[in-house]
């Protein structure tokens, strides 16, 4: 009971912050609906309706394709940015006291891990409802579907935030994940254009990117039948589950050392 009860504590304080910030909310909204409706927009006009994945017979326009990446470039940017409360309470000092109380390092990782996927997840959520404007058909099933890779990609995410975040003391220093992790995870990841289509090095580092399995997972879930998949959806689940593992694994570890 009381580890149950530090990880309520801490996921109810993250999401009273997430709640009374609602600035936080637009802002992290903005990002993938300029990427949808304008990149997106624009990039499909550059892309002939003909070309492979895009071809009449699939049905899939370019801006359907990539509405699971935009799903998960909304979860990327908000669970791995939830980890920055880890730094703002190194630097108030609260973390010292969290990491005095009597639980165990995993409780304060999954509190914190849970925190950054109810988050984020909810964010995911309300971009999900954009579907029927972009003339994807889900059924029931397929929402729930979506919804649940949503939780769990968050969740890998966010644990993977929090082991960043245990390598930086000041907001400074943890902004520069943005150049060299965020991105190049959101590039290679098969979120704007097929993997298949990547030069040879490339895909090398995409399968070994945990963020690619999510998106391949949501195409699963979204494109349900076509042949635009990279993986199977057993592949994606497991990895996502396996890596999540690991990351709260070594978040704990790292938590451990500084105690």
């Amino acid at each position: 009971m009381v580890e149950a009860n530090a990880i309520y504590v801490l996921v109810a304080r993250e999401f009273k912050k997430f709640v009374r910030e609602r600035s936080r909310l637009i802002s992290t909204l903005a990002r993938p609906l300029i990427w949808l409706f304008l990149v997106g927009g624009g990039m499909s006009r550059l892309v002939s309706p003909g070309m492979g994945v895009f071809s009449p017979g699939r049905g899939i326009s370019y801006i359907q394709f990539i509405f699971p990446g935009i799903l998960g470039m909304t979860i990327l940017f908000s669970a791995i940015f939830s980890s920055i409360s880890i730094i703002w309470d190194k630097e108030f000092g609260l973390m010292k006291e969290i990491l005095v109380a009597p639980v165990s390092r995993f409780s304060i990782v999954l509190g914190k891990a849970l925190s950054g996927t109810l988050v984020s997840a909810i964010q995911a959520a309300i971009i999900l409802a954009l579907f029927p404007f972009l003339g994807i058909k889900l059924s029931v099933l397929s929402v729930m579907e979506v919804v649940v890779i949503c939780i769990l990609l968050s969740f890998c995410i966010a644990a993977l935030g929090i082991v960043i975040a245990t390598f930086y003391e000041s907001f400074e220093s943890f902004s520069v994940i943005m150049n060299f992790v965020v991105m190049p995870m959101f590039f290679l990841s098969g979120a704007m254009y097929p993997v298949r289509t990547l030069p040879q090095i490339l895909k090398v580092i995409t399968r070994l990117n945990p963020f690619t399995y999510g998106i391949d997972a949501l195409k699963h879930a979204i494109f349900r039948g076509t042949d635009i998949l990279d993986f199977s959806l057993v592949t994606d689940l497991g990895v996502l589950l396996g890596t999540s593992a690991v990351f709260v694994v070594i978040a704990a570890l790292m938590f451990e050392r500084k105690k």
